[in-house]
């Protein structure tokens, strides 16, 4: 299995969405607003949760139609290791959510900014592994992967990472750190996820037929971060309905792209 460069420059959109939105620390003088920020969180919610259902959940059952009855399996079991997996990134490693004060995981000396670059980079890992399993199973010359199928998918979490590069950068600008600094850690936040791919495309050259369970692993790995922290970020203060509505903006625009350019 080779990496071509459309498969590279596949790879590496996400982590340019990253990376433009953590620029706009060099231009944007406040902090993000609560009702912006549970705006973006939401709907980078919906985008991957319609990412995880048609570019990952679905095409993991379809890939083991062979199986008869038995076809939920892989997805199944995938989803659970994913989920299982980020919980245990969660219990292993010290980590500050944006707006909280509380850190997560075990007792730690790290700064806060530190932190809250490890939380971001912790979500990031599932995306990168997503973009990775769609583009190993092009690669593989699986025919129910397309280039545009997994294209499309790049292009949806590189559209939900551009606010989440903001929501890590300006913060930390807003903590104090200097404008330079705040850009270097929203970008350095997102390298995880082409490290993320080109691992998960490797793993898969390795183990072809187990393309279902990598698909569905990372399903639930973007599932769990959905639900253990951006929900949970989008409902924060005083009672909202903007993230449940761009949760709704974001899920409808990542299911349109890849229904009809998928």
């Amino acid at each position: 299995m080779t990496l071509d460069l459309h498969s590279l420059a596949g790879v590496l959109i996400p982590f340019a969405g990253t990376s433009l939105g953590a620029a706009g620390v060099l231009f944007l003088k406040r902090d993000l607003t609560l009702g912006l920020r549970r705006g973006l969180t939401g709907f980078a919610a919906g985008v991957m949760v319609a990412a995880s259902i048609w570019s990952l959940l679905i095409p993991a059952i379809d890939r083991s139609a062979s199986l008869g009855v038995w076809a939920f399996f892989p997805a199944a079991a995938g989803f659970w290791c994913g989920i299982l997996f980020l919980l245990a990134l969660d219990r292993l490693i010290p980590h500050l959510h944006v707006g909280s004060e509380e850190a997560e995981g075990p007792r730690s000396t790290l700064s806060k900014t530190t932190m809250l670059v490890l939380a971001v980079t912790i979500h990031n890992i599932p995306e990168g592994m997503a973009v990775g399993a769609v583009f190993a199973g092009y690669l593989s010359g699986d025919s129910m992967v397309t280039l545009g199928g997994a294209l499309v998918l790049s292009l949806g979490i590189a559209i939900q990472n551009f606010p989440e590069g903001a929501i890590i950068s300006l913060p930390l600008r807003a903590e104090g750190v200097s404008r330079g600094r705040a850009l270097w850690y929203g970008v350095l936040s997102g390298i995880v996820e082409p490290a993320a791919a080109l691992v998960t495309i490797l793993g898969a050259a390795i183990l072809v037929p187990a393309l279902p369970y990598l698909l569905s692993f990372a399903a639930g790995a973007m599932l769990y971060v959905v639900v253990e922290e951006l929900i949970p970020e989008m409902s924060e203060g005083p009672h909202s309905n903007i993230g449940t509505l761009t949760f709704a903006l974001g899920f409808t625009v990542m299911m349109i792209l890849d229904v009809a350019l998928g």
